[in-house]
């Protein structure tokens, strides 16, 4: 079966159903796979780092040993109690692929030990996947797919980590650090523990926007709407670089094109709204440009038109849909697109 929806993925990782003996977590969101496999084995076993309760194996194992996997499941737990056969997939391999997917099928219908929890964690695997396609047919099997967090969930995972610390911000800064967060969720606990000791635990503070400038101001490179901004503003090496530093904080490609995307989107909102009698700087105000940006984004604005950005859109719609066909070199595809922007914009004079 598939769980999909969060308070059903939710429910089931406070409380696994008992009924199943497989789980598959995968999606391009290494930290969210992983923080999810983290809570599903903390509640099948009292220890995960017990060997003789849990099993902890990679594709490299089934690699030198194909029988590895299944020879795992058929154990019984030295100790009593529930086993736990814990698999983490590096790639989507053809060969691994098949001999996950038997030994799931084998094991979801008891032909294994029943007792027995097969976890398995994976990046982003495709449709084609045999071991995707099993856990989704399988009765006595669920596949948990791990999608980007989107700025409310971001929003949400802040409140309640620096909630715990007694610290906590208000609405404005809740946005503007959410719009400044990277996407993949290892890296944005990693960033709101910093946050939580730069606003020290425990002090009750509420901090504003202006509290957050400093902070904010360590890694101004790693901000993919800096990125968007760098190209339209004509400067490639520098959107560039900001784009390289950003994948290697797990943002992706598709976010970055996305952030390209918002960037067209609000220079369109500022145009229409001068072309309709606002001032220029009003207009950026009435599209959410943050003070600090507003120099530049009124800099493009005097040099991008209306009839420029729709010149540009189709180029940022055929990379959204090239970056979300399986296989895709994002990266390069953003990177790509950064080029065909910047470029515009120098021709622009900018």
């Amino acid at each position: 079966m598939i769980l999909s929806r969060r308070p059903d993925i939710e429910r089931f990782l406070r409380s696994p159903d008992p009924q199943i003996r497989a789980v598959l977590i995968y999606g391009r969101d290494l930290g969210v796979v992983r923080e999810r496999g983290r809570e599903l084995a903390k509640r099948l076993v009292p220890n995960t780092d017990d060997p003789f309760d849990v099993a902890q194996l990679t594709d490299g194992d089934l690699k030198d040993d194909a029988a590895r996997l299944e020879a795992e499941l058929s154990a019984q737990s030295l100790m009593g109690g529930r086993r736990l056969v814990r698999l983490r997939l590096e790639a989507e391999k053809g060969a691994i692929d098949k001999l996950v997917a038997e030994a799931l099928e084998r094991h979801a219908a008891g032909a294994l030990n029943p007792d027995a929890m097969l976890l398995i964690e994976a990046g982003g695997l495709g449709r084609e996947s045999l071991a995707r396609k099993a856990a989704e047919k399988q009765a006595a099997a669920a596949a948990i797919p791990c999608y980007e967090d989107e700025a409310g969930d971001i929003a949400r995972m802040v409140r309640d980590a620096l909630a715990a610390d007694n610290v906590s911000m208000n609405a404005d800064a809740l946005a503007l650090f959410v719009a400044r967060m990277p996407k993949e969720r290892g890296v944005a606990r990693q960033e709101i523990e910093r946050l939580a000791l730069y606003l020290e635990p425990g002090s009750g503070v509420v901090a504003t926007p202006s509290d957050l400038e400093a902070f904010l101001g360590v890694e101004p490179e790693a901000s993919l709407s800096d990125a968007a901004a760098d190209a339209f503003g004509g400067r490639l090496a520098e959107a560039q670089a900001a784009l390289r530093r950003a994948a290697q904080e797990g943002e992706g490609g598709p976010a970055a094109v996305r952030a390209i995307g918002m960037h067209l989107g609000r220079l369109r909102r500022i145009l229409t709204l001068v072309k309709a009698g606002a001032g220029a700087q009003e207009a950026a105000k009435a599209a959410g440009v943050f003070w600090k940006q507003e120099r530049e984004m009124l800099r493009q604005v005097r040099a991008w038109k209306l009839e420029d950005l729709d010149r540009i859109q189709p180029d940022v719609l055929a990379a959204d849909r090239a970056c979300k066909t399986a296989g895709a070199p994002d990266q390069l595809l953003a990177e790509r697109l950064a080029l065909t922007v910047a470029g515009r914009a120098k021709r622009l004079g900018l």
